[in-house]
């Protein structure tokens, strides 16, 4: 029989190469499970995830569950703090069993300390809504007799965002 010839031409995925040390770097953490680092998204939900990473899981002496550390800025621990029950609800059931029994909540500035930096992604910017044709109209109008072409300009930006905010 012939030998069956290789398709990736001794090249292999990056996943393939990067497994081990990713589970290196996560047991040397104390994550036995390495997907909760991996997947911490998906397992804590997109607005914990954005307010939160998880640093550290440690192990008692008399080895009755495990205490995740998780690290967040000082303006999103008081949150983070009443949602502490839920994240080790959604991580327990991650692992199977109640390996984790507590989770503990550690604070830093947003660029953080050499070991813990951290740099949440920020919110989003909102959607700027288009403009309001008689808002513009109205703004034209009010500011027609005005000499000067830029303070006729300025005050016709202001009057459009005046008159287009009360009508909401």
């Amino acid at each position: 029989m012939a030998q069956r010839q290789s398709t990736t031409r001794g090249f292999k995925r990056t996943a393939a190469l990067l497994d081990g040390q990713i589970r290196r770097a996560g047991e040397s953490r104390g994550f036995a499970v390495s997907r909760v680092l991996t997947h911490w998204a998906e397992i804590v939900g997109a607005d914990i995830a954005a307010i939160a990473r998880p640093v550290n899981v440690g192990y008692g002496r008399g080895g009755f569950g495990a205490t995740l550390t998780v690290l967040t800025t000082g303006a999103q621990a008081p949150m983070l703090e009443m949602q502490k029950e839920q994240i080790r609800a959604r991580i327990n059931a991650v692992y199977g069993y109640n390996a984790i029994s507590r989770v503990r909540i550690t604070q830093t500035a947003p660029t953080g300390f050499a070991e813990g930096q951290v740099a949440f992604d920020p919110a989003p910017r909102p959607v700027e809504k288009p403009e309001d044709p008689v808002a513009a109209r109205e703004a034209h109008e009010a500011v027609a007799p005005v000499q000067d072409e830029g303070l006729r300009a300025a005050l016709e930006r202001l009057g459009r965002n005046v008159l287009s905010n009360t009508k909401r």
